[in-house]
């Protein structure tokens, strides 16, 4: 019995020491993990990534970063790994660790290594937790959202210990919602998790509300799962609350489209009583000068807009000059002529681009400063292009205003608007103020087809998708007035919108012509009509 027990205190003794020696064997060095990584199958490489994350720390991050979006490479002679990086027509590239370029090595001579969803996963996980100590307090805050879906103990630490040392208030706000959460979930005590849950209702981030409706599901706490219901109910109210503000915003944004497209056309309607049908196709000669500028500048794409501009008042307005002298001047008092005549202008204006440009739809790069999107929270972004477009169209509106009331040509304008025989009479060329004015108004479509190429591809039709909106907007507002085309396009902009996501495009486009059928039958003259002289 004796010699039993010494023998098992011997066996025990064997296996703690083995078991000892291996807690106790060194881990392979940095250099060697890598090479291993190289030719590690997909069941290996998560234990391997754990391993060069402790080991290797913050300088893993452009190797994770590589490995996750699919451009780390193994060379197949040595296996070390590089990272490939794009250089125009041919790919350059560097050492994974330190990041210098490795020369002599193409396509060819490396392989991919291998990545899947689980890997791809737990990398996201590992760079937003390097991520946490970025100096720049954005991708602080980024790498803290991007764990909140995956919170873990080793993270919830990481994250007290960097909150304590933090100073930028908006990193500070994401931590805090971290550790709220997982306040909610795993604190011990029902009062700790009701007030955690009150905090989260501040927030309308998508984990938070999947961890609302986890706990609204679970019945075992009461108190926790009415705190649940509550905040959800305040995040809906304040997700619906963002969601107007988002419509409201394309639908000014839609409205400011309009008001481009309407304002020349006021001034050509209000004054010369032109109907004039080709006036989409100054917008389309405006876009194509955008393009055309473009291909003239394709290293300054970000200057090219602020060339663009002037270029298609010219354009579009030295167009709008010539048809009115050869022919809007010989059809005066004529309405249904003028229509059939710049119809057919509209036509031949189509086919010309047709056949220069062909008929294929041509895309106009968007600068840098009009790309993306500022986004407020998750419910609510507002896209730089539109944001650009509605101030832009306001200061055209404003410029034009000055123009028509602090300017000889404005005041010329005004007085043939109102009678035309009196200003006649009184040595004003009401033949040159028709051909300016006509100029004007092409000149201003031609700025609003600049602003379209930014929102939609240019095209031969471009112009014939606005005239009728144009059209009621100039009828709805009141003919010739500025400030009634101003309200007219929001308002219809705005309408369409709200009218959307409940009837669809095509119905709400519908109701919206409907509508203003039945207001013009209450009020001919529009919103805003011509008072004095100007009414006759």
């Amino acid at each position: 019995m004796k010699r039993f027990a010494l023998t098992t205190l011997f066996s025990l003794w064997l296996v703690c020491g083995a078991a000892h020696g291996q807690s106790a064997a060194p881990q392979p060095p940095l250099a060697e993990l890598m090479h291993q990584l190289a030719t590690a199958s997909l069941g290996d490489s998560p234990a391997l990534v754990a391993q060069l994350d402790e080991k290797g720390g913050d300088a893993m991050l452009p190797l994770f970063q590589a490995m996750r979006d699919g451009s780390l490479y193994s060379v197949d002679t040595t296996h070390d790994l590089v990272i490939e990086q794009d250089q125009g027509n041919q790919s350059l590239f560097v050492d994974a660790l330190t990041g210098k370029p490795v020369q002599d090595v193409t396509s060819d001579d490396v392989s991919a290594v291998p990545v899947n969803n689980l890997l791809r996963g737990q990398l996201s996980l590992l760079i937003s937790k390097i991520q946490i100590h970025s100096p720049n307090p954005k991708v602080r805050q980024e790498a803290v959202f991007s764990l909140l879906a995956d919170l873990n103990p080793t993270l919830i630490q990481t994250l007290e210990e960097a909150r304590i040392h933090e100073k930028s208030s908006g990193v500070k706000d994401a931590m805090d919602l971290a550790l709220a959460m997982n306040t909610a979930v795993h604190s011990a005590k029902p009062v700790e998790r009701v007030n955690a849950i009150e905090k989260l209702a501040g927030s309308q981030r998508g984990e938070v509300r999947n961890l609302l409706n986890r706990l609204k599901a679970d019945p075992s706490q009461p108190q926790v799962q009415a705190a649940a219901v509550e905040a959800l109910k305040k995040i809906k109210f304040k997700s619906d609350l963002y969601g107007m503000v988002d419509t409201l915003f394309f639908g000014l944004s839609l409205g400011s489209v309009l008001l481009l497209a309407a304002i020349g056309l006021a001034i050509t309607f209000g004054v010369m009583g032109v109907i004039n049908m080709a006036h989409g196709e100054m917008m389309m000669l405006g876009a194509y000068t955008t393009y055309v500028v473009q291909l003239a500048m394709p290293n300054h794409i970000d200057e090219s807009l602020w060339v663009a501009i002037p270029a298609a008042f010219v354009v579009a307005g030295a167009t709008g000059v010539l048809i009115e002298r050869c022919v809007i001047r010989f059809l005066h008092g004529r309405p249904l002529e003028t229509l059939l005549a710049t119809f057919g202008i509209s036509l031949g204006l189509q086919q010309a681009v047709r056949t220069v440009f062909s008929p294929l739809n041509r895309q106009v790069q968007a600068p840098s400063w009009m790309s993306g999107s500022v986004e407020i929270n998750p419910d609510l972004s507002i896209t730089l292009n539109r944001l650009c477009i509605l101030a832009f169209a306001l200061i055209v509106f404003f410029l034009l205003q000055l123009v028509l009331k602090k300017t000889s040509l404005g005041l010329n304008v005004r007085a043939v608007s109102q009678n035309r025989n009196m200003a006649k009479s009184m040595g004003i060329k009401t033949d040159r103020v028709d051909a300016m004015t006509f100029g004007l108004g092409s000149g201003i479509a031609g700025i609003a087809g600049v602003a379209l190429s930014q929102l939609t591809n240019v095209g031969p039709n471009l112009g014939q998708s606005y005239i009728i909106d144009s059209f009621m907007v100039v009828v709805f507002g009141g003919v010739g007035n500025l400030l009634g085309t101003l309200v007219a396009a929001f308002t219809l902009g705005v309408a369409n919108k709200f009218l959307e996501p409940v009837t669809g495009a095509v119905l709400a486009s519908i109701l919206v012509l409907v509508f203003i059928i039945l207001f013009i039958q209450k009020r001919p003259k529009g919103l805003f009509p011509q008072k004095g002289r100007a009414a006759e």
